[in-house]
């Protein structure tokens, strides 16, 4: 399982014969003939060659040296990780019966096998599960307000009366319900409803709503699409997005699939409601579902070849890399009862003389059987059981692929590549995100001193770092602080996680692309919890995100007026950009302050010899939108990272230079 060497033949000949003649040149003038035919000139190539071969032999020894030491080290180069989205599979109409899309189905980007404008190929994506869109219709309406009983509703409704949804003076915690005839988890489904009476005072726009899915245990917040009633304040609908938790339970003694939707407390400036709006009418039913895809692509019923019954045996893949970023990959052998299943494994440290273990080289795609150790005393110790002489190995599943390829803007997934009945369209609500190259060797050379020092054991804020990013390749940066605010008592320390991001347009990031997903948070947790100092408290979570608005006035020629606003904007969410951004490129320095001066160079640079009249910066909040008084600096926190928040730069025209 050693790591390639590089390519020995990398000497030109010609290059030693060319620095002779110009020797001969300067040291024996009277010789004049340097045609090949001279016997002179043969004496030079034949020293030529001879040196040639030695100089390439005593060139490469530092870096095959380096090479071997690294795998005595067990340096293993990274595969690759592929990239992951959740793609909208939507229905051509309400079927009366479940959709079933099979694990596997492939959707891609762009429209067609390749984009004739780039020659890139399209890329391809499969579903990691199977995905049922499950029909649904509106079985019971139930009001529960925050203080009162609990009512069904739905004889009125029958009835077509006017229901109130909530309080007749709303609160916070109100509530109404909607009871499905069962769960329908991972759908998406449209609430139809008719309104007589409006809300009141709220904004369309920021209603202070939020729908919820009960999973039988808490109600699980909802992601919600198109909202034509406005938080229920004309007919219309609201598009929901149903988490994948999703059950029936009994509520109020009726077994349901519920949804709510519940008022919450008004955000400071956000409209509240004055008297609560009414249902004259409610549908639901479901009108398509969401599933996670990845860059990756399944493979099954690999034969290996057969076993010699030798201890230490390898095989390899026809089609490398091996993904681990998900489910490994299954390694089996056939045997008089059937096909027998081998644990894949890190090392053979702990194996015993029966245990069925296997390694894997993912980027090489070998698979390596255990060895024999001869001890001291002669004796010969077994590091795992050995697959019996001509019995069949078989991969009978694995993942290939990956790489930042897949890291697809939102809304780039729209091509169904699998033909699915009653599937009109598929769209991805957020970029895809996790795809990484696989490791290369010059990296390899830069970790192996790394791997050295720590010892698999976080102690310094840069150990905690390095195993952050190996536990999660997929992040974008990472920092380690001291918890000096003492929210996770003595001895805790912060480590912030930054994932990457692919913006939709330029380099305007939106807020949540810059929160780490679970799965990431829950894999640097894990890893970095084994390898911490005994007392150490841990603490794994986002950065907070200054948000920083720029309103400037340019002055132009009314000719160049869209021109230069579009490089102003464009150089301020470059600039103020927590991955790609900050004086070098590699993203807002943490804890960096973001002042007038350097605002004013930044747009300098980008307009040219364009009027810059005025700036002023603000201090914004990313989540509820509030900014701060005009300033000329804005500090952030050691923990911090800027975030452009809705900058603003207008253009006034001047009149041309007449010049007499």
């Amino acid at each position: 399982m050693a790591l390639p060497s590089p390519n020995l033949d990398d000497r030109r000949f010609q290059q030693l014969v060319d620095e002779a003649k110009r020797y001969v040149q300067q040291r024996a003038p009277e010789w004049t003939d340097h045609n090949v035919s001279d016997p002179g000139v043969t004496l030079i190539e034949t020293f030529a060659y001879l040196v040639d071969q030695l100089l390439y032999r005593l060139n490469r020894v530092p870096d095959k040296n380096y090479l071997a030491f690294l795998d005595l080290l067990g340096i293993q180069l990274y595969p690759p990780s592929a990239a992951v989205a959740d793609v909208d599979f939507w229905l051509s109409a309400p079927q009366p019966e479940t959709v079933t899309l099979p694990a596997g189905t492939e959707v891609t980007t762009a429209a067609g096998e390749s984009d004739p404008q780039t020659d890139t190929e399209a890329v391809v994506f499969a579903t990691t599960d199977d995905l049922r869109i499950v029909p649904s219709e509106l079985t019971r309406l139930v009001t529960a307000p925050r203080s009162g009983d609990v009512t069904d509703r739905t004889g009125a409704l029958a009835e077509g009366l006017d229901i109130p949804c909530f309080q007749a003076a709303p609160e916070p915690g109100d509530a109404l319900l909607f009871g499905l005839p069962t769960a329908v988890p991972r759908c998406v489904v449209a609430v139809r409803l008719d309104s007589r009476v409006e809300g009141v005072g709220v904004d369309p726009r920021q209603p202070p709503l939020v729908w919820e899915a009960w999973d039988g245990g808490r109600w699980q917040r909802c992601e919600t699409g198109d909202d034509s009633t406005g938080g229920l304040n004309r007919p219309g609908e609201v598009i929901v997005y149903v988490p994948a938790g999703h059950t029936a339970s009994l509520i109020s003694g009726i077994r349901a699939g519920w949804l709510r939707c519940r008022v919450t407390e008004a955000e400071p400036g956000q409209p509240f409601y004055s008297e609560s709006p009414t249902v004259r009418e409610a549908e639901v039913f479901t009108v398509g579902g969401t599933m996670a895809v990845e860059h990756a692509e399944r493979v099954a019923d690999v034969p290996l070849g057969a076993s010699e019954g030798v201890a230490g045996q390898t095989f390899r893949l026809g089609r490398p890399p091996v993904l681990l970023d998900g489910e490994p990959p299954v390694v089996e052998v056939s045997s008089p009862e059937g096909w027998q299943r081998w644990e894949v494994v890190e090392h053979f440290g702990r194996s015993g003389p029966t245990d069925r273990h296997v390694r894997v080289d993912a980027t090489n795609g070998e698979f390596l059987f255990p060895p024999v150790l001869r001890e001291a005393d002669g004796t010969l110790r077994p590091c795992g059981a050995v697959p019996p002489k001509g019995s069949q190995v078989r991969v009978a599943r694995y993942r290939t692929g990956g790489g930042p390829a897949g890291n697809v803007s939102r809304g780039a997934i729209s091509v169904l590549r699998s033909s699915v009945p009653y599937v009109a369209r598929v769209v991805n609500r957020e970029a895809a995100r996790g795809g990484v190259a696989g490791e290369s060797i010059d990296n390899a050379k830069l970790r192996a001193p790394e791997t050295l020092r720590m010892q698999e054991r976080a102690v310094t804020a840069e150990d905690y770092e390095i195993i952050a990013r190996q536990a999660a390749p997929s992040v974008r940066r990472v920092r380690c602080l001291p918890d000096r605010d003492g929210g996770g008592g003595p001895g805790a320390v912060r480590v912030l996680v930054v994932p990457d991001a692919v913006a939709d347009e330029g380099d305007r990031l939106r807020f949540e692309q810059l929160i780490p997903s679970d799965q990431v948070l829950t894999a640097v947790t894990t890893t970095l919890d084994e390898r911490r100092l005994i007392g150490t408290r841990l603490i794994v979570e986002p950065p907070v995100y200054q948000g920083v608005t720029v309103v400037a006035r340019l002055s132009a020629p009314e000719a160049d007026a869209d021109r230069v606003r579009d490089a102003a904007l464009a150089a301020l969410f470059r600039h103020l950009n927590p991955l790609r951004g900050g004086p070098d490129g590699t993203g807002w320095p943490f804890g960096r302050p973001v002042q007038y001066g350097e605002v004013f160079g930044v747009l300098q640079r980008a307009i040219g010899d364009v009027l810059v009249e005025e700036i002023r910066l603000f201090a914004a909040d990313p989540i509820t939108g509030r900014r701060g008084a005009p300033v000329d600096r804005i500090d952030i926190g050691p923990g911090a990272l800027v975030f452009s928040y809705q900058h603003q730069v207008v253009v006034t025209a001047r009149e041309p230079e007449v010049r007499g």
